[in-house]
């Protein structure tokens, strides 16, 4: 039982601290909870940058150091900093600080969209103008109270009798906590229509439903209402990546997934998420995964460490 620990920000570390310990049970990789999009995580060592792709998520990291690199930009965080994305976005991360005695331990959340939506018009608006385009991800500071919303989701999961009742109730206080935060400007811009944050968002939503098409920056342009040239930079700004590097990105990770979890040969993956060509595929699929297609799936199976690393 988790006790009532508002009053001492150490306390509560230390609890989120155990009980990940407790429920990982020295084992390393990712834990999911009863709480779907709740989950755990913990590894011992130190490992290389790996290419995966986040959705709207915010990460909390108990013990240890991430590094999550989105284009040219660079996110280091560790104990009481965590990471928020409010889109789709393709990351390159590693732990950074983890040691058998000392695991990298976080939990993770995956962000309800529509929720934040409906939210968004509710909670307070701050400072910083709903117009400016922000960073579709970024980190800050763990405030009080969502440590502490935090702290009962954990206990709501040794309460499978209260889930059906607390947990929506408490998934509204985290976001509302979020929409509060430093990063809610940048959680309301990609979530209130008609912002410049939001067209970009929903074009990125179309994106991940129809990565095989061949990409036209102008039909992406008229789905986000502006110019060819306005909307590239607008895109860019939001994901550190013009829209031709999402798309790589977002086929290949999708084409590592068929070959990992349906056993597509390489020919099948290249072509099932867009390629024409299987030379093609396979020479960017070696740029961003550091290794051939065959010999990363099976790298990856030796290791059995796929999804393990993304949080």
């Amino acid at each position: 039982m988790i006790k009532d620990s508002r009053i001492n920000p150490t306390k509560s570390w230390q609890i989120l601290k155990d009980r990940i310990l407790q429920i990982t049970d020295a084992s390393t990789g990712s834990y999911s909870t009863v709480i779907e999009g709740f989950s755990f995580h913990r590894h011992i060592n130190n490992d290389d940058p790996k290419p995966h792709f986040f959705e709207p998520v915010v990460i909390i990291v108990v013990q240890g150091e991430k590094l999550v690199k989105i284009g040219v930009q660079e996110y280091l965080y560790g104990q009481n900093i965590c990471f928020i994305s409010g889109i789709d976005i393709p990351v390159t991360s590693c732990v950074m600080k983890a040691s058998k005695d000392a695991p990298y331990l976080a939990m993770s959340l995956n962000l309800d969209i529509g929720l934040i939506a409906s939210l968004a018009s509710k909670t307070p608006i701050l400072s910083t103008p709903l117009n400016t385009l922000p960073r579709g991800a970024m980190i800050q500071a763990v405030e009080g109270d969502l440590l502490d919303a935090f702290l009962r989701l954990i206990e709501l999961t040794e309460k499978p009798e209260q889930i059906p009742i607390m947990k929506e109730l408490l998934l509204q206080e985290i976001h509302y906590r979020l929409l509060s935060s430093p990063f809610g400007h940048t959680l309301r811009a990609l979530n209130t229509f008609g912002s410049q944050g939001n067209q970009i968002a929903r074009v990125i939503a179309w994106l991940k439903n129809n990565y095989k098409q061949p990409l036209q920056i102008e039909e992406l342009a008229q789905r986000s209402n502006m110019a060819a040239s306005t909307f590239h930079k607008h895109f860019k700004d939001v994901t550190s990546l013009s829209p031709i590097q999402y798309l790589k990105q977002l086929r290949l990770s999708e084409a590592q997934y068929l070959m990992l979890s349906k056993g597509y040969d390489v020919t099948q993956a290249a072509m099932n998420v867009g390629y024409e060509s299987a030379t093609q595929f396979i020479r960017e699929y070696k740029r961003l995964f550091g290794e051939p297609p065959r010999k990363n799936i099976t790298n990856i199976i030796k290791k059995n460490e796929f999804h393990s690393l993304a949080y």
